[in-house]
């Protein structure tokens, strides 16, 4: 399936953008679509905690996000502890911006820390469904927008959009800054990809897109003031590290974090390992199982890719998140990690035949249910 003449059109004309009320107006269907997911997200995870009789506070602060809000409550620790996996593990492993903005809200509320970090979970879970359907429309149109934020929101990892997780944060800034760069916004892209650099290291694929739309436009228009995108989307990043350099002793504490207490293995074998699970256990092993199944899904959606030629910018950014996941020797091509690549959503929202998106969401539907439940547990790590 083609996108229609009209779908794939050039950037928006300055004087017939929509004023402010307008663009509110329009972004009502994404809106729309997260908030119904969430009220799935949060009925499946109170139904669970009437069962097992713990609050629903409980099951939101777990995992990663346990790590997030002692940042924002304490700050990082200096020293790695010596050892391996668990005992080893310390908050020097994440980076800034969430938790930044979670004490921030903390101390602008009064809000418990808890309290804030779900806060600023809704409203980055708000943002980034506005602003994938305002990248994606102005490229597809305003259909394949809704339907993109509907398979991003009811995708089976989309539970972690109700934690204090930071997949929020990176889609409305990634989604913002390829929007930026469509539009030759070149200082906007550059420190809106700054501040999604500061957000995790997979959200440093931003930077690929960036060289890439500087590139383009210099050699088209010899356009230099391209160049400030690249130039200011490392900056992230590049703080974090320099701030551990002065914290810490090293600028490479957030890697040594990583290695000591959760990424042990060579690099590179995350896939391999997923799929060596799944042969040696099946169904027992859920996340091996979930990784795999999301490969596959992967690949084939690289069929769409090749048919709807979308821009260049969204394939570097997808491609560069899809080898940050190869590379590591966990992570892999997680459901989680196909977030981050969003693109992904919208490449099957323009492409795949009516009869197969109705079944898409659906599975997608169920899928985000069962891992909901599954992430109440240890079988199935978000």
């Amino acid at each position: 399936m083609q996108p229609s003449a009209t779908s794939s059109r050039a950037p928006a004309d300055e004087s017939r953008r929509p004023g402010l009320a307008a663009a509110v107006r329009d972004s009502g269907p994404a809106v729309a679509v997260y908030a119904a997911s969430r009220v799935v997200v949060m009925l499946v995870l109170a139904l669970v905690g009437l069962v097992r009789h713990q609050s629903l506070g409980h099951y939101l602060a777990r995992w990663d996000s346990h790590w997030y809000l002692s940042i924002a409550r304490h700050g990082y620790v200096t020293s790695i502890p010596p050892g391996h996996g668990t005992a080893a593990q310390v908050n020097l492993g994440f980076f800034p911006l969430l938790p930044a903005l979670v004490r921030a809200v903390h101390l602008l509320t009064t809000m418990s820390y808890p309290v804030a970090g779900e806060a600023v979970g809704v409203l980055s879970g708000a943002s980034a469904a506005i602003a994938l359907w305002w990248m994606v429309d102005d490229y597809f149109g305003r259909r394949v927008a809704t339907t993109s934020v509907a398979l991003v929101f009811f995708s089976p990892a989309a539970v972690v959009f109700s934690l204090v997780y930071s997949e929020g944060l990176i889609i409305t800034l990634a989604a913002a800054t390829l929007l930026a760069l469509r539009r030759r916004r070149w200082i906007l892209a550059g420190v809106v990809a700054a501040l999604a650099t500061a957000c995790d290291p997979v959200a440093s694929a931003v930077i690929a897109p960036c060289l890439v739309a500087a590139s383009s436009a210099w050699r088209s228009d010899r356009d230099a003031r391209a160049w400030w995108a690249p130039a200011l989307a490392p900056l992230g990043v590049v703080s974090f590290f320099v701030f551990l350099w002065f914290h810490t002793g090293s600028p490479l504490s957030w890697y040594f974090a990583q290695r000591a207490g959760w990424q042990a293995g060579p690099l590179g074998t995350g896939v391999a390992y997923a799929l060596y699970r799944v042969a040696v256990h099946g169904v027992a092993d859920l996340n091996s199982l979930v990784k795999t199944i999301t490969l596959a899904a992967t690949v084939a959606v690289v069929v769409l890719w090749r048919r709807l030629r979308p821009p260049a910018t969204w394939t570097a950014y997808t491609a560069t998140v899809l080898f940050f996941g190869v590379l590591s020797p966990i992570v892999a091509i997680s459901p989680r990690l196909a977030l981050r690549g969003f693109p992904l959503f919208a490449f099957v929202a323009a492409g795949a035949p009516r009869r197969a998106l109705v079944t898409t969401l659906v599975v997608g539907g169920v899928g985000m249910c069962l891992l909901c439940v599954a992430s109440t547990t240890l079988a199935w790590t978000p």
